[in-house]
């Protein structure tokens, strides 16, 4: 018996709702520091205040964020996903 245009609307819409959750769901998943290498010191200049991924924290010197890293991130650190700003 074939489908209705109802039931076949509804499905394509479950489909796209669940394929789009499923990406997003990835899309926020942070790496590891460890995974990235993360250290709380600079390496050849490079640290974490100076990286297109740094997110401030709170005040001057005060740990931030990291779009790729996940977990509180020292202004002075670095890891593997350093990309410096322009």
């Amino acid at each position: 018996m074939k489908p209705s245009r109802r039931t076949a609307l509804k499905r394509c819409a479950a489909f796209v709702a669940a394929t789009w959750t499923a990406q997003s769901s990835l899309a926020q998943t942070k790496a590891s520091k460890k995974a990235m290498q993360y250290q709380d010191a600079p390496k050849n200049g490079q640290e974490c205040d100076t990286c297109m991924q740094w997110i401030p924290g709170t005040g001057a010197g005060a740990p931030g964020g990291c779009k790729v890293v996940e977990g509180p991130i020292s202004p002075k650190g670095w890891c593997v996903a350093y990309v410096k700003k322009a």
